[in-house]
């Protein structure tokens, strides 16, 4: 059979391991989940956050069967070693699995239809590939309190998965540390420091949280009700507030900007944006937004062409 080699940089020492009766020469360290990626293999993640390097193997839905090993293992934080046999969908892990996404709808709200994330919501694609249609189990759903204080999020913590993404990037790569989980078992949420809501906490409103959340836990607010995932039409664009040069996309309906999404693929910034380059593009459709060069003849501005205007400058 065919040996792919995954990895295997210089100086860095290659193993062989099995995967889906897959044999693959892979950089040892590196994590079951990247070595099944480089392999085409395909194994579904919730609380990943790849661009990030964030591996928390909290949302469990990235379980695999490594023989030897009695319990199942999340494939993003376990690292490969000389000789492991992997089964990343066999009958044991895809009941794991289904079960693990049945827990987590059990008590999220199921109001996809009217939800703002629908048509970009992880959980809903997850349902979707694993064929769930509805959750087994009964449970009382949560009914936190709607933080709407702010003008810039809403928070709606009972649909939040409890995926620590919003944690991790508010905490480790912003630094504001303003949001952790607070309390335990069925009762842990998301708290804000001081226990609480947004407006009234040092937030500087980078929206960070926003852009990883993968449910409909955390919303732009600005953009709610003005169009569908699918309606939206992406624009790739470079913020002009500073000279970082970030880029992102522009979302547009009917030829109007949205709201703006990250474009991780960015060299620049990733995923990263702050508060002026998320959530200032109010100016754009502003009514007091000059769409025309003015030039000032006998002491008036008076409207002119663009080629009026750069022949008076040049």
């Amino acid at each position: 059979r065919k040996v792919l080699e995954i990895g295997g940089r210089k100086a860095v020492s290659l193993i062989n391991i099995t995967i889906d009766n897959i044999k693959v020469r892979a950089e040892e360290g590196i994590t079951i989940l990247d070595a099944a990626k480089g392999a085409g293999i395909e194994i579904p993640t919730l609380c990943v956050m790849p661009e990030l390097g964030f591996t928390p193997g909290s949302c469990r839905i990235c379980v695999v069967e490594v023989v030897g090993i009695p319990a199942l293992v999340a494939s993003c934080a376990y690292p490969v070693r000389e000789g492991l046999e992997i089964h990343t969908n066999n009958k044991r892990v895809a009941r794991a699995r289904k079960m693990t996404l049945e827990f987590l709808l059990a008590n999220h709200p199921l109001d996809c239809m009217t939800c703002e994330k629908s048509g970009s919501c992880i959980l809903e694609d997850l349902a979707y590939d694993l064929g769930i249609k509805k959750s087994r189990f009964e449970q009382n759903k949560k009914e936190l309190t709607i933080d709407n204080s702010n003008p810039f999020i809403v928070r709606e913590l009972d649909k939040c998965v409890l995926c620590g993404r919003c944690v991790e990037i508010c905490n480790e790569i912003q630094q504001s540390n303003i949001i952790d989980f607070g309390y335990r078992g069925t009762k842990t949420e998301i708290i804000v420091e001081g226990g609480t809501d947004l407006r009234n906490s040092n937030c500087v409103f980078c929206g960070q949280c926003v852009a990883v959340c993968p449910v409909g836990a955390l919303i732009d607010k600005e953009a709610q009700g003005k169009g569908r995932t699918w309606e939206f039409k992406k624009v790739k664009t470079t913020c002009s507030y500073c000279g970082c040069g970030c880029n992102f996309d522009f979302n547009v309906r009917e030829g109007k900007v949205v709201k703006v999404t990250s474009s991780p693929e960015s060299i620049v910034n990733g995923i990263n944006l702050c508060a002026k380059g998320r959530f200032g593009y109010d100016y754009i459709h502003h009514k007091d937004r000059l769409t025309t060069p003015l030039i000032r003849k006998n002491g008036k501005l008076k409207k002119a062409s663009w080629e009026e205007a750069y022949q008076l400058i040049s």
